[in-house]
């Protein structure tokens, strides 16, 4: 077990016990599912305050396309006027991340369980779970039809997550975002298949969560 990661051994091993509690009515697979919709609705509220965020945002697009054209040559002014601007609006370019950034520790949780051998000094009973006849432990590298499988749904997912956000082409890290969504298809080829069943769960959320937001506002 490689010390860097000693201080998740605890959630780990935690993890390890719920998802096998989980597994009793459920298969190991739904068990993930349902692990990773319980952490995105403890997460919801941030959403929430990342949609008014991003509504703010979409009010400030003339005047951040005003300071491109002002400033577009002198990047370390444009940034200081940027930053200025976010200050005295009381918004951020960056706030719709946190969510995603909240993640990281459950999805590190998530890759560790399927790729450790041990977990509290016990084997890693996990790693012999299967889906369609695919060790869930397996990385999309090794040739699954799994793999093929779940990154079909996250291009589905990508492709109607951009839909939704449609960010103006000149905004601000605009061409960034509508490319970021299909960095998923990229990673299931080198992640473990219980981290991209994690993932194709996560992002089929925000797609919902946003494209439901949008409706109430």
């Amino acid at each position: 077990m490689l010390p860097v990661f000693g201080f998740l051994d605890v959630p780990v091993s935690g993890a390890y016990h719920l998802i096998h509690a989980l597994t009793g009515p459920l298969s190991t697979a739904l068990a993930i599912v349902v692990f990773t919709l319980g952490v995105r609705l403890l997460l919801h509220p941030l959403a929430r305050s990342a949609a008014r965020g991003e509504r703010a945002r979409a009010t400030l697009l003339p005047q951040l396309r005003t300071l491109q054209e002002k400033h577009g040559k002198d990047r370390d002014r444009l940034a200081a006027e940027m930053a200025k601007l976010q200050q005295e609006s009381g918004t951020s370019l960056f706030t719709g991340c946190l969510p995603m950034l909240l993640q990281l520790p459950f999805f590190t949780i998530m890759y560790r369980l399927f790729t450790t051998p041990v977990i509290g000094g016990e084997p890693n009973s996990l790693l012999g779970a299967t889906l369609l006849g695919t060790p869930l432990g397996a990385h999309g590298l090794s040739g699954s039809p799994l793999v093929f499988v779940i990154a079909a749904g996250l291009a589905v997912v990508a492709w109607f997550s951009v839909r939704l956000q449609a960010p103006q082409p000149d905004a601000p890290g605009g061409k960034l975002l509508r490319l970021l969504p299909y960095g998923t298809v990229l990673a299931i080829l080198v992640l473990p298949q219980a981290a991209g069943l994690y993932l194709l769960t996560t992002t089929a959320w925000t797609a919902a969560e946003r494209a439901l937001l949008r409706r109430r506002s």
